[in-house]
């Protein structure tokens, strides 16, 4: 059990994932993670030999995916997140997995960014930020799920802003966003200079009457023109099915991806 600032208990529920090797701690009554993380961590590997920023961080699922994929190759993982009973699960998700050397957690807000983070520190940023405007999207009763969904304490512009503020030059920035907000990403991304590289749809199963789910936008700093769009990425087989393969990929705990 914990115990919140309010004095209420809230448990506290320990996931895993590859086969256990990675754990993760969630409140079972707040925020917690989903595929989006999953397909986001994995989307576009981080550079060798620079530092990653994941931004939005709630527990901490993303940076500890990086680490547990990467560990090797990066150099270390910051995790910024605003609400601080989110940012003390990425402690202790952070201590319990073994990556206090290689892991940073800022609690704090991302329309300050500076004054956690020096300008363009991060080679890569990695961002799965809250999906909904205010007053639209999905209700959430409990107050935790509510500010990680909707756009209550920042907007996309400042979330965009603050990517760009901390990736270096040529540096990649990364997001996961509902496929319904594909113009506003993709605008808001090339009026901070953060140029599409790579955009992939996701669905939810094969059907050519069904509409995207998510998208996946990988951008560069400057990165100039020329945009691949990828093949549809399908999350299961078929309606009520399992995962599809290249979803169960990204479960493998084996899986690697030559590096860049």
């Amino acid at each position: 059990m914990d115990i919140d600032q309010a004095g209420q208990e809230d448990t506290i529920s320990c996931d895993t994932l590859f086969a256990g090797r990675l754990h993760c701690m969630q409140h079972r009554s707040g925020y917690r993670f989903s595929v989006d993380a999953i397909l986001a961590a994995h989307f576009s590997p981080p550079p060798s030999g620079g530092a990653v920023l994941d931004l939005c961080g709630g527990c901490g699922i993303i940076s500890l995916i990086c680490l547990y994929r990467w560990q090797e190759y990066i150099a270390s993982v910051s995790c910024l997140e605003l609400q601080p009973r989110l940012a003390a699960l990425a402690v202790r998700n952070r201590d319990m997995n073994g990556y206090a050397a290689g892991m940073e957690v800022v609690q704090g807000d991302l329309r300050r960014i500076l004054d956690f983070f020096p300008a363009e520190t991060f080679a890569q940023v990695i961002c799965n930020p809250p999906f909904y405007k205010k007053n639209s999207g999905r209700p959430c009763r409990n107050e935790e799920s509510f500010i990680a969904r909707h756009q209550v304490h920042c907007t996309l512009a400042e979330v965009v802003a603050a990517a760009a503020t901390v990736v270096r030059n040529r540096g990649k920035v990364v997001f996961v966003y509902p496929a319904t907000g594909l113009p506003d990403l993709l605008v808001t991304l090339q009026q901070q200079n953060l140029a599409p590289k790579r955009l992939q749809t996701l669905y939810s199963y094969p059907d050519p009457l069904a509409p995207a789910r998510l998208v996946l936008v990988e951008s560069v700093k400057n990165g100039g023109e020329g945009l691949e769009i990828m093949a549809p990425f399908y999350l299961y087989e078929q309606r009520q099915g399992g995962y599809s393969a290249d979803m169960q990929r990204l479960y493998n705990p084996d899986w690697t991806l030559e590096k860049e």
